[in-house]
C-alpha cells in the first residue's frame, strides 16, 4: 500500500475512533481497546496512536481520582505601592466569581487588565496587597492546606535544562511522593503522564534541546505527578504555534474532564480553541465584564445590545470591546451587566452553581493529609544531591570552562612569573603575583555566580511555592554540590602556578596556600550569591566589581596598612583581601633562607626585611584562617536568609 494512502487511513481510523469516543464517553474503555487491537494490527502508527485522544484519555484515566475544588470569590481587589510615590495603584477593582471543578476556565482580556493578577491572587503566588474573600469548597481559604492540592505553572518555562525528560520527572516524583510511594507507581505515574501529554518519544532527550511545545507540556506533566486537583496556568499558549495550542487546550481539557479545576490566562484564542473552554472570565481594567460559558457569550452581548458580528471571533469581538476600541461606556456597560462577576446566570448548568452554604455540606471538613505532606527533607536534601551531581557533570560554564579557564590563567601566570619565586630581585613580582591571584579568584568565583544564578532563582520561586522543596533543603545541597567543583579547580590552579613560579616544594607553605585560595573562592562566591539573589543580571553585574574595589583597596596592597590614614584602617579589618594576601605572604616568606641574587644588589634578599617593609605579621596564620573561615560563615548566614526574604517578598 501507499505509505500516504496508509497514513491517512491511520489518521481516519483515529479520528473516527475519537468522535466515538466523545459521544460516549462512558463507554472510553472498549474504544481504547478498539484503538489498541488497530494498532497491534498495524492499522495505525506508534505515534499517531500515542497523540490520538482515545490513548490521551486512557493514560489520564490511570492517574488517581481527584477531589473536586471549588473555588468562589468575592470583592477581591489588588493594590501596589507605586515607585518613588507613598500613593498607590489599584489593578483589581472588587471582582467575584465562581470557578466550579471539573472545568477548563479560562481567564481573558486585553494586555493590562489584570488577567496574571488574578490568577497569582486566586492561587496564593501573590499574597501582598490583595483583599477580599477567597473560598475553597464554602469555606474561607487556608492558604498553606489549599497549596498542598494546587500547582502553578508559570508563564515562562521555568525547567532544569540539562537533565532529559525522563530525569525531570523522576526527580520530581522522588521529591513530591518521597517512599512513601513504590518505584514501580512512581514509573508507571511517570510512562502515563508522558504518555498522555505525547512526551513518551522525548523522554530521554535533554530538555535543552525540547520545542517550545514539548516544554510547556513537561512543565505540565512535571506538576501532574502528585496528582493536584486544581491547575494554574499563566499564558500556557504563549510562543506556540496554532497546532501546538491545540493540543496543550485539549490536553488540558482531559485534565479538566477528570474534575480537575484548570484555570489558565489566554489573551486572545482562536474560535476554535475559544470553543472548548467551559467557562470563560473576561477582564477589562481590573472589572469582570463576562462570566459564564463560552457559548453564552454571544447571547449575553445580545441581551446588553452589543451583538456580535456575523463571521466574527466571539473572542477577537469580546477583547475589541474590553479594550475601549467602541468607546469606554460600553466597557462599564458590560461590568455592570455581569455585576463586577457576581452573576451566574450564564453558566452552561445556572442551577448548578451551589452557594457556600451547600459547598460546606458537600464537601464536610476532613482530617486526611495526602501521603506526599510526609516526605522528609532529609530525603529531599538528597534528591537535590542527585540533581546537583547530573547538573554538575553536564554543565559545561559552572563546571567544564570553570576547571579549563583555571588552569589556563594559571599556566599564564606562570609563564609570566617563572622562575620568579627564589630569585631574590624578583620579591616585589611575586607580591604582585599574589595580588593577581586574589584578583583572578575573586572576580572569577564571583561573577560566575552573579551571571548564572538569577535564572537559578525563577526555578526556585516556582518549585519551593509548588511544595518541591524548602528553601533550606536547597541551599544546603547548592553549597556541598559546588564544594567539590571549587577544590578541583582551586587545586589545580594551585599546583600548577606553584611549581611553575618555583616557591619552595613544602607541604606545610603549599597547603597554606591552597586553603586561603578556597577560602577567598567561597567567600567570592558568597557575595556573588548574595548579589545574584537581591539583583538581577544587570545591576549584579554592575555592583560586584565595585564592591571588591574598596576590598581591593584596603588589603595592604599599593598602600602598605601602616601608610593607611587613621579614619579607613578600621576597613583593613573588615577586608577579606587583606586576610587573603597575608596568609599568601606568611606562607611563602615566613622563616624563609636568603634567597638567591644573581644581580648586583638584591633589595629583599633577607624575606625578613620585606615583611618588615610591608608592615605584615608573617606568623598570623591561625588569625587569617579564623577570619575568612568567619567571613565564609557571615556571608552564607546572610544569603540563606536574604533568598528567604526575596521568596517572601515575591509573594
Amino acid at each position: 500500500m501507499d505509505p500516504i494512502l496508509q497514513q491517512d487511513t491511520a489518521l481516519n481510523t483515529i479520528a473516527a475512533l475519537s468522535m466515538s469516543a466523545m459521544k460516549a464517553d462512558n463507554n472510553h474503555t472498549a474504544i481504547n481497546k478498539h484503538v489498541q487491537t488497530e494498532y497491534i494490527k498495524g492499522s495505525v502508527d506508534a505515534t499517531d496512536y500515542a497523540n490520538s485522544p482515545s490513548a490521551v484519555r486512557a493514560a489520564f484515566f490511570n492517574l488517581p481520582v481527584c477531589e473536586p475544588i471549588e473555588i468562589s470569590f468575592k470583592d477581591v481587589s489588588y493594590c501596589v505601592q507605586k515607585m518613588f510615590s507613598k500613593t498607590r495603584k489599584e489593578i483589581l477593582h472588587k471582582v467575584s466569581g465562581n470557578f466550579p471543578s471539573g472545568n477548563l476556565i479560562a481567564i481573558m482580556g486585553p494586555s493590562g487588565a489584570g488577567k496574571s493578577t488574578l490568577l497569582n491572587a486566586l492561587s496564593g503566588y501573590k499574597t501582598r496587597g490583595v483583599s477580599g474573600a477567597i473560598y475553597v469548597n464554602g469555606r474561607i481559604r487556608d492558604l498553606n492546606e489549599f497549596k498542598k492540592s494546587t500547582c502553578y505553572i508559570t508563564q515562562d518555562d521555568r525547567l532544569q535544562l540539562l537533565l532529559t525528560v525522563y530525569e525531570n520527572m523522576k526527580i520530581a516524583a522522588d521529591l513530591k511522593l518521597g517512599n512513601n510511594v513504590s518505584l514501580i507507581e512512581k514509573n508507571s505515574r511517570i510512562e502515563n503522564i508522558l504518555t498522555a501529554l505525547g512526551l513518551y518519544d522525548h523522554q530521554f532527550t535533554i530538555t535543552e534541546r525540547l520545542s517550545g511545545g514539548q516544554k510547556k507540556r513537561l512543565s505540565v506533566a512535571l506538576e501532574l505527578i502528585n496528582n493536584p486537583t486544581v491547575l494554574w496556568l499563566d499564558e500556557p499558549t504563549t510562543g506556540l504555534d496554532s497546532y501546538s495550542c491545540t493540543n496543550m487546550i485539549a490536553y488540558l481539557k482531559q485534565l479538566a474532564q477528570q474534575g480537575r479545576t484548570v484555570i489558565c490566562t489566554i489573551h486572545q484564542p482562536s474560535a476554535k480553541l475559544f470553543e472548548k473552554f467551559d467557562l470563560v472570565y473576561i477582564l477589562a481594567y481590573g472589572k469582570c465584564l463576562y462570566q459564564g460559558h463560552s457559548s453564552k457569550l454571544v447571547p449575553f452581548l445580545q441581551s446588553v445590545s452589543l451583538p456580535c458580528p456575523k463571521f466574527h471571533n466571539p473572542a477577537d469581538y469580546a477583547i475589541e470591546l474590553a479594550s475601549g476600541d467602541y468607546g469606554m461606556d460600553k466597557v462599564k456597560t458590560l461590568s455592570n451587566s455581569i455585576g463586577n462577576g457576581e452573576c451566574l446566570s450564564w453558566y452552561e448548568n445556572p442551577n448548578r452553581v451551589m452557594k457556600l452554604e451547600q459547598l460546606r455540606q458537600k464537601y464536610p471538613i476532613s482530617d486526611e493529609k495526602k501521603k506526599s505532606d510526609d516526605v522528609s527533607e532529609f530525603h529531599k536534601l538528597k534528591v537535590l544531591l542527585r540533581r546537583g551531581v547530573i547538573k554538575t557533570k553536564r554543565d559545561q560554564t559552572l563546571t567544564h570552562l570553570r576547571i579549563i579557564v583555571n588552569v589556563l590563567v594559571a599556566v599564564l601566570l606562570g609563564l609570566l612569573f617563572i622562575g620568579s619565586g627564589t630569585d631574590g630581585s624578583r620579591v616585589l613580582a611575586n607580591y604582585n603575583l599574589m595580588f593577581a591571584i586574589l584578583i583572578h579568584h575573586v572576580f572569577a568565583a564571583m561573577m560566575l555566580t552573579i551571571l548564572t544564578f538569577p535564572t537559578e532563582k525563577s526555578i526556585i520561586l516556582k518549585e519551593n511555592f509548588n511544595r518541591w522543596y524548602s528553601v533550606k533543603s536547597y541551599y544546603i545541597s547548592t553549597t556541598l554540590i559546588d564544594l567539590p567543583v571549587t577544590i578541583i579547580s582551586c587545586l589545580l590552579f594551585s599546583i600548577v602556578i606553584y611549581i611553575m613560579v618555583g616557591w619552595p616544594l613544602e607541604a606545610d607553605r603549599f597547603s597554606v596556600f591552597f586553603v586561603v585560595s578556597f577560602l577567598i573562592v567561597f567567600i567570592a562566591q558568597s557575595i556573588g550569591l548574595l548579589i545574584g539573589t537581591v539583583c538581577n543580571v544587570i545591576n549584579g553585574t554592575f555592583l560586584g566589581p565595585i564592591l571588591a574595589v574598596p576590598a581591593m583597596m584596603l588589603a595592604g596592597f599599593g598602600v602598605t596598612l601602616k601608610d593607611l590614614p587613621p579614619y579607613l584602617y578600621w576597613g583593613s579589618y573588615v577586608s577579606y583581601l587583606r586576610y587573603g594576601l597575608e596568609g599568601y605572604v606568611g606562607a611563602l616568606f615566613y622563616k624563609r633562607e636568603q634567597l638567591k641574587c644573581d644581580v648586583m644588589y638584591c633589595h629583599y634578599k633577607y624575606p625578613e626585611k620585606f615583611l618588615k617593609d610591608i608592615s605584615m605579621e608573617a606568623d598570623q596564620f591561625q588569625k587569617d584562617i579564623y577570619a575568612l573561615l568567619f567571613a565564609i560563615v557571615l556571608l552564607r548566614v546572610l544569603c540563606y536568609y536574604l533568598l528567604k526574604w526575596r521568596i517572601v517578598l515575591s509573594r
